[in-house]
């Protein structure tokens, strides 16, 4: 296990009491009562970023040291923070742009702002305020793309630092079919993905992707050595796009005759496995879906983007068939995607679920934005549920965050109906604090980098 597995806690010891949901299993594949955590009060007792003792506070409030103070959130949910699968933080400038297809977006948008990731200081600019929203939405691991330029990597990674986050990223490869200013070679990516894995893969909480942004952008030399880099680290991820578009399959079958599909060509490569992050599989078929379970890879299933670039809906019920499971997690695609907030991005999985014919409830969306994530990302070990050895990246979700809130919570009968009102009608608002390794990093009054502990109610 590689030396990130330790957590530097910034904070010491600290206790946490509130409704606490999570999961110790998948509830595709089990049911709810048997996966599902809820505990109505709780106590998370933290040292040194990881989770010493959880359960019903009725029973281990006696075990809170005297000199710890315990932050009280009555009325609200404790969560593992939220994991976010597939993510572009060099794209935050550009949520909100009018895309017709991904195509011409990629053309009219993204890659003009990507050239301006050339530049260190505006990288560093971006980097924290791509921080600052996912802290403020209670996600507390993303995987992102970052650009084709080594100062975007670097500026990820510094700030990753900075804030003591769980997070992984890459350079993007590209050395066809974009704009000259954005194109490397085979050697160069080869070179600069090297370096910047070596100095980063294991720095702190973080770790290193190798990112051919997809097939199309990617001559079969540089895919080929993208997969040579993986053979050389094996420990490191790979995060690309696949099956995203129906224009993107046929551009890809032109591209590379050869194949038998889109997936072929990541799997001839050696580029499929069980840190392969796939971003979308809308357009996946039944023989690539058997492929993707036989190598144990994983799907990002990115509905916010899907929806607004009108690329396809994502059958989540096929992705975890129980006979061929893959692994699923969720992700907001930024700036494809139109926010930030997880729990949107739940209540949008939901409604390509409902399109589906295959509705997914409450438990299921919040799984795949927690363990579920993190499993895709092969972090559950560290990450991703409340438990004891857990890291104790924590969030607080306050059902009465806004007047109309407060009054549709009042009617919950049930946590899971809670759970989906949160996921329908929450945003960042409903963020009352984030935890990061057991240090509070957001707090709604207080803003970021709030890692002072006080009491937050009475006990």
């Amino acid at each position: 296990m590689e030396a990130g597995h330790v957590v530097s806690s910034r904070g010491g010891s600290i206790a946490l009491r509130g409704h606490a949901v999570t999961f110790t299993g998948d509830p595709f594949y089990a049911p709810s009562n048997e996966v599902f955590l809820d505990i109505p009060d709780a106590l998370v007792l933290i040292e040194d970023g990881i989770i010493t003792r959880f359960g019903p506070w009725n029973e281990l409030h006696h075990l809170v040291p005297d000199h710890v103070d315990v932050e009280h959130y009555p009325g609200h949910v404790l969560s593992a923070g939220f994991v976010d699968t597939h993510v572009h933080y060099v794209q935050t400038g550009i949520i909100a742009a009018f895309g017709s297809q991904l195509i011409d977006w990629l053309n009219d948008y993204t890659f003009v702002e990507e050239q301006r990731f050339n530049d260190a200081a505006y990288s560093a600019e971006m980097a924290r305020l791509f921080f600052d929203e996912l802290l403020r939405n209670g996600t507390t691991t993303a995987l992102s793309f970052c650009a084709v330029y080594p100062e975007s990597v670097d500026a990820f990674f510094d700030e990753s630092m900075r804030r003591n986050t769980r997070m992984i990223a890459g350079k993007v490869l590209m050395d066809r079919n974009a704009p000259e200013a954005l194109l490397d070679t085979v050697q160069i990516g080869y070179d600069q993905s090297l370096e910047l894995l070596e100095r980063w893969h294991g720095t702190g909480r973080n770790h290193y992707a190798i990112t051919p942004r997809f097939a199309p952008t990617s001559t079969p030399g540089q895919l080929e050595a993208a997969g040579a880099l993986w053979k050389l680290h094996p420990d490191a991820w790979v995060h690309t796009h696949v099956s995203e578009s129906l224009a993107e399959l046929a551009w890809v079958k032109s591209l590379f005759p050869e194949r038998s599909s889109y997936l072929d060509v990541y799997d001839h490569y050696g580029l499929l496995g069980r840190r392969a992050v796939l971003a979308h599989g809308v357009h996946l078929s039944g023989p690539e879906r058997h492929i993707c379970h036989q190598r144990e890879c994983s799907i990002a299933h990115c509905p916010s983007s899907n929806n607004f670039l009108g690329s396809g809906l994502f059958h989540v019920q096929q992705a975890k068939d129980p006979s061929e499971p893959i692994h699923v997690g969720l992700g907001t695609d930024i700036g494809a995607g139109t926010s930030f907030s997880m729990l949107t991005t739940m209540g949008e999985a939901y409604k390509v679920a409902a399109l589906n014919s295959s509705p997914m409830n409450s438990i299921k969306s919040l799984f795949l934005a927690t363990l579920g994530g993190a499993r895709a990302l092969d972090l559950d070990d560290r990450i991703g549920s409340i438990a004891v050895g857990k890291e104790a990246d924590i969030v607080v979700l306050d059902p009465n965050a806004t007047p109309l809130l407060r009054h549709r919570s009042a009617r919950c009968v049930s946590i899971e109906e809670q759970l989906f009102v949160l996921s329908v009608m929450g945003d960042d608002r409903v963020v009352r604090a984030t935890y990061v390794a057991g240090e509070r990093a957001y707090d709604r009054t207080l803003g970021m980098g709030s890692r002072e502990v006080r009491p937050t109610g009475a006990l």
